[in-house]
């Protein structure tokens, strides 16, 4: 929701590891076309009807979306290095990449502990080269309780990029990315 702008209606998004698909039915309800990706069959089942589903294990399988690209680009909660560049190249001209996950630091509070799942500092951001970075963070969100105070609890180390592949052709006019807030 903090990059609304990048969810314009009747562009194309993809929604990579969906799982049960809270991120792909908010792009589908903002009258996105949505193409979601995930290996778990029973979590995809109830969203055949909201977005073009494919149901494949992008990790020990081919990228099912060679030579594909859409106007927004989504990751949340996972990372397999070897399909970095994959989903940087999936970013269309113009289009964005909105991607976050757990980083260094996790293992000192929970899971996912293990490194290979992890982000090393300024991981997310190096991946993103040849995009224009419109905003990026790394560090530990706090869970907020009721009364908003910082809680600890439940917050988690993350990182987190926003950005944006270069327009095929500018023409002199300079898109504005609005900074959310």
């Amino acid at each position: 929701m903090r990059w609304s702008q990048a969810c314009r209606p009747g562009a194309t998004a993809l929604d990579l590891a969906c799982g049960s698909g809270r991120h792909l039915r908010y792009l589908a309800q903002r009258g996105m076309q949505v193409t979601g990706v995930d290996r778990d069959e029973a979590a995809v089942a109830p969203l055949r009807e909201l977005a073009e589903i494919i149901l494949s294990d992008i990790e020990n399988g081919p990228w099912p979306l060679a030579g594909r690209q859409f106007d927004l680009v989504l990751v949340s909660n996972y990372l397999w290095r070897p399909l970095l560049p994959q989903i940087v190249a999936a970013v269309a001209p113009g289009g964005w990449l909105i991607y976050e996950t757990f980083a260094q630091g996790q293992q000192s509070i929970g899971r996912p502990a293990r490194a290979e799942f992890l982000l090393q500092p300024g991981e997310l951001l190096q991946a993103c080269e040849g995009l224009r970075v419109i905003a990026y963070e790394d560090g530990f969100e706090c869970a907020q309780t009721s009364s908003t105070e910082a809680a600890g609890v439940n917050g988690r180390f993350v990182q987190r990029v926003a950005a944006v592949r270069a327009p095929a052709s500018s023409d002199g006019v300079f898109q504005r990315y609005a900074l959310a807030g």
